[in-house]
């Protein structure tokens, strides 16, 4: 014999749904925000590989930085397409502590796709290194010759962006 179970939910908690941002000032907030960003490529075999990478930001240009060479650059010189996705910390949050399905993780992220290029010229590499420590640091850096021409620099122009924030009450 099945029993349902109506459960009254508390009404000030409930209806956490997902919305879509699309303010970009607030879009850009979510990406400075987050300490790290994490790529998606399809490797050499078609396998996705996915890696936490740290990140600069600046109009609409992500730059991310590596070693000369891996399994990531490996995939990106057949096949340059990236996805990036940053998400805030998130929070679990629930309409009612004793149903599970009720729970759900509070945050908001963003996702956007482009092109990787590699970066060979020695004043836009440091411009990259720059944007990147801006990310992190207020400090102004200086970079030796050695430091700039043994990193690999990634240019990501953003082609699409999409962001949503999960888990909110509804407004």
């Amino acid at each position: 014999m099945l029993i349902f179970v109506s459960i009254k939910i508390n009404d000030n908690s409930k209806n956490m749904k997902t919305f879509p941002i699309f303010d970009q000032q607030r879009i850009e907030a979510i990406m400075k925000s987050c300490q790290y960003c994490t790529i998606g490529v399809v490797d050499e075999n078609g396998i996705p590989y996915v890696i936490p990478m740290n990140f600069g930001y600046e109009n609409n240009t992500i730059y991310l930085h590596s070693a000369q060479e891996g399994r990531s650059i490996r995939a990106l010189e057949k096949n340059p397409n990236i996805c990036i996705t940053f998400c805030t910390n998130s929070k679990i949050v629930y309409q009612n502590i004793e149903v599970a399905c009720s729970y759900s993780a509070q945050s908001e992220s963003v996702i956007c796709e482009g092109k990787v290029e590699f970066v060979e010229d020695f004043d836009e590499k440091v411009h990259a290194l720059n944007a990147t420590m801006k990310q992190y640091s207020d400090r102004t850096f200086s970079y030796s010759t050695p430091a700039v021409s043994n990193v690999k620099i990634w240019k990501v122009a953003i082609e699409k962006i999409s962001a949503k924030e999960f888990g909110a009450k509804r407004r």
